[in-house]
């Protein structure tokens, strides 16, 4: 079964003269064996049929004859052989491949690791070549190897993949076809050999391919692509302006405003979705642009962690109109459901002016709106001023203020003096600039201005003059009132201008809680880009060189820009960096911001790309000390056994030395002696390298302890260790290869630090559904400050004697039970001495 979708706009024309980039088409796996190979043979078949230039550039069939049968005639790209140490192996020629120029490449495994002294690291780099020199690729990858899932795989499974392929560039894709079977199915496939060699198959049914990790990788799977179809599908209704709300998967959208009720209403939300399945939380909070109604920093702070915590995403926009701004966002998001609190306002002021969740539901429309009541509802002691259209308010005040004030002192204007009368209309044409600015203050003069003329000039009643004073003062009034105006206007600009920065500073305050917080930063920070600029999609792109061709960093929206030349507003986000947006431009006030998004932008991927570089570093330096101390503690160990058994048999065979055969048997025994030493000094360092290098692979089965036991004590000398354990303990689920190991080094140390003629004790009992193992021993026992560092390589404590080994047999014993699922801990024995806890699953709790 297979699901298809297209994962990316088709790329926008280029200019003539230039190569259109390559189309690249994934099939994506929840696992091995799925048919991932096999689609992709098919459809390149289907493609030759048709009439296009198909190749096989690298196809991997892991043996499967099937596999190689499906090649069929296709036509097969030689392969390249590297060389790397003294081995041969065969990778993509992709020279070859761009020599031959075909018009689509088969390219198997997305997320290979080339080997060393390859032209790249990886195989989807190659791809990337193949695509910018115009050639269409089909490829494969599971879902495992996305970079974004695998902590999440690991969890899952108990194995970490070590080759990956980062999210941007699958989602890049122009099509991602899901390629999808039953656990039950794929199961079975792999009993029939058709996935691993017959002498595989039971292990894996056993461990990878057990039902429940092929369950949640088959739902990973699911989950990612319809993550994608609903990016394609928001594309879409960008391109198409649809407006409608489609209803394809539920998001409830909640309004808060970081007023106590806030947390009632997400608890709200979070329950109506998780009524069902498939259904997502997303809260807003909006941001006035003139700076009021807005909670303070760390309330919202507070709601965001809230958010998270039942399993929802937190976002701010502003917006002047509230119920607007919640509605637009919603439609942005495609959301089915509003949850909005009641309003605070009492039975009057809810008369005269419509509350936010009024408003809200009138203009709802497809959306359905939720009203949730809480304590605060309809306790606002205050009045709310009339609804009047915002755009006319300040031109109605500027006629009706002096008409006002004209009516108020009209009873007395026989008592006023007209200094008194102009005063007045100056308050009036005060308040007038601060409602509407500048023009409406200065209408408000002109209106004052004749009024006083015909109501308090003499002659009253006409709009002549008598008194050449009253003339100049009315005209003093009318050029004071605009310049009061003015000053106000300015102040009233400079408020405004100052609350908008301060809204602006909210936004990215709560962009940094939010990206630092979250592991995928760029995607994060982009994401909130488009939301603050109500854009349809952004992209941040990197350009090795001045005039070269841009790379993408990262993307996010439903319709991402290309390239910098196809966005509608670009920024500069630093050396190289360029942030670029889609939609429409900005204006000038919000460049600012978008340079500020730009800046965090750079800092976020400079941050992101230091700590994997540290990470780097650090692991370099941890084997940088490993073979540091490797090569101190070998040195003399190494030596001593390698030295002893040269003499031996240089004495064995010096023809002029007459032994007896008791001389003979001593030094042969000798000889054995220091060489068991040479061999479980080689086993330890073998065994301490593939656990750091990851190479260690169990194989969990049902196994007995008393096999465990006999093959592990087979090398300690006889009288050694007193076994203690019954014969009738329960099966544990483990690995009895390794087990050994873990077993071997640990009774090795206890018998080397135990005095001479007192045995190990080994016993072994059952406790909250472990078997454990108790490796008991009379020695000189270790401080329990230095417990932790004897586990560490290369760790000889004080009361380890001289030459009785490099440090390595507790270091890979841990390491080897941490592989089969057991513990190693270590207690005191009573009456002197210390005990090793040996702690594994029993197979029947884990089954």
């Amino acid at each position: 079964m297979t699901d298809s979708l297209d994962a990316a706009a088709h790329p926008p024309a280029r200019q003539t003269g230039r190569v259109s980039r390559g189309r690249l088409r994934i099939y994506l796996g929840a696992a091995p064996g799925v048919g991932k190979t096999f689609a992709m043979l098919g459809e390149g078949h289907r493609r030759r049929e048709r009439g296009a230039d198909v190749v096989v550039a690298f196809v991997e069939t892991h043996g499967r004859p099937h596999t190689a049968a499906a090649v069929g005639s296709l036509e097969v790209v030689p392969r390249r052989v590297v060389q790397h140490r003294g081995a041969a192996f065969e990778e993509m020629d992709l020279d070859a491949v761009l020599a031959r120029r075909p018009a689509i490449a088969l390219v198997d495994e997305l997320a290979h690791t080339n080997v060393p002294g390859s032209g790249h690291e990886k195989r989807w780099q190659d791809v990337q070549v193949l695509l910018d020199a115009g050639i269409d690729v089909i490829s494969t990858v599971n879902i495992q190897h996305l970079e974004s899932l695998n902590d999440v795989v690991e969890s899952i499974t108990g194995v970490r993949q070590r080759e990956t392929v980062p999210d941007a560039v699958v989602r890049a894709a122009d099509q991602i076809e899901l390629v999808d079977m039953s656990p039950e199915s794929l199961r079975r496939r792999l009993a029939h050999g058709n996935v691993y060699k017959p002498e595989k198959v039971d292990a894996a049914l056993s461990n990878y391919f057990r039902v429940g990790n092929l369950t949640a990788l088959r739902e990973l799977a699911l989950l990612w692509v319809a993550d994608r179809v609903d990016e394609g599908l928001e594309r879409y209704r960008a391109e198409q302006g649809i407006d409608a709300t489609w209803a394809a998967r539920q998001r409830i959208v909640v309004a808060v405003t970081g007023g106590a009720e806030s947390a009632t209403l997400l608890r709200r939300g979070a329950l109506i979705a998780g009524r069902a399945t498939g259904r997502t939380l997303v809260a807003v909070h909006v941001l006035r642009g003139d700076g009021t109604a807005t909670a303070p920093a760390d309330r919202v702070a507070q709601l965001r962690r809230l958010t998270e915590e039942l399993g929802g995403t937190f976002h701010t926009v502003v917006g002047d109109d509230v119920a607007a701004a919640v509605l637009e966002f919603a439609r942005s998001v495609n959301a089915s459901q509003v949850v909005v609190g009641a309003s605070r306002k009492g039975r009057l002021a809810m008369a005269l002016s419509p509350s936010t969740a009024d408003l809200i539901v009138r203009a709802s429309g497809d959306i359905d709106v939720h009203v949730v009541t809480h304590e605060n509802a309809g306790r606002h002691p205050g009045l709310a001023r009339p609804s009047l259209p915002r755009r006319w308010l300040p031109w109605a005040l500027a006629v009706a203020i002096p008409i006002a004030v004209t009516l108020l002192m009209h009873p007395f204007r026989e008592d006023l003096a007209l200094t008194t009368v102009v005063l007045a209309y100056l308050l009036g044409v005060v308040a007038s600039s601060l409602v509407g600015g500048l023009a409406p203050a200065i209408v408000t003069s002109l209106v004052a201005s004749l009024l006083a003329n015909y109501y308090f000039t003499p002659p009253t009643g006409q709009l002549t003059i008598a008194s050449p004073e009253n003339a100049f003062a009315l005209i003093a009034f009318v050029a004071v009132g605009a310049a009061v105006a003015t000053v106000v206007d300015r102040s009233a600009a400079r408020a405004r201008e100052a609350a908008r920065r301060g809204s602006e500073a909210a936004v990215l305050a709560s962009l940094s809680a939010g990206v630092l917080r979250r592991q995928d930063g760029v995607r994060a920070l982009l994401e909130q880009a488009c939301e603050t600029f109500g854009a349809p999609g952004a992209a941040l792109f990197e350009q090795e060189r001045q005039g070269g061709p841009a790379s993408v960093v990262e993307v996010s929206g439903a319709a991402p820009p290309r390239s910098p030349d196809a966005a509608a507003v670009v920024a500069d986000a630093g050396p190289g960096l360029v942030l670029a947006l889609a939609g429409s431009a900005l204006p000038a006030s919000d460049r600012r911001m978008l340079d500020a998004f730009a800046a965090q932008a750079a800092a976020v991927l400079e941050r992101d790309r230091l700590a994997a570089r540290a990470a780097d570093v650090a692991r370099l330096e941890q084997a940088d000390a490993v073979r540091t101390a490797l090569l101190a503690a070998v040195s003399h160990d190494l030596r001593t056994p390698i030295a002893g058994i040269k003499a031996s048999v240089a004495t064995l065979r010096d023809p002029e030395l007459h032994l007896d055969g008791q001389d003979r048997e001593a030094l042969l025994e000798s000889t054995a002696e220091a060489a068991d030493r040479l061999d479980t000094l080689v086993a330890n360092l073998l065994d301490l390298s593939r656990l750091q290098t990851g190479a260690v692979r169990p194989v969990l089965a049902p196994t007995s302890l008393d096999e465990v036991l006999h093959r592990a004590l087979q090398s300690v000398p006889s009288g050694a260790v007193e076994d203690g354990t019954h014969e009738d303990l329960p099966l544990v689920l483990t690995d009895a290869g390794l087990l050994e190991r873990v077993v071997a080094n640990i009774v090795e140390n206890a018998v080397r630090h135990s005095p001479d003629g007192v045995p190990v004790r080994l016993a072994a009992h059952v406790a909250d559904g472990r078997l454990q193992l108790l490796v008991v021993d009379r020695g000189p026992g270790v401080p329990e400050r230095d417990r932790p560092r004897m586990f560490q390589a290369f760790q000889r404590l004080g009361d380890s004697p001289a030459g009785s080994g490099v440090g390595l047999g507790l270091a890979v014993a841990t390491g080897l039970a941490d592989a089969v699922g057991a513990t190693v801990d270590a207690e005191d024995t009573p009456g002197g001495g210390l005990t090793m806890v040996v702690s594994v699953p029993l197979a029947e709790a884990s089954a």
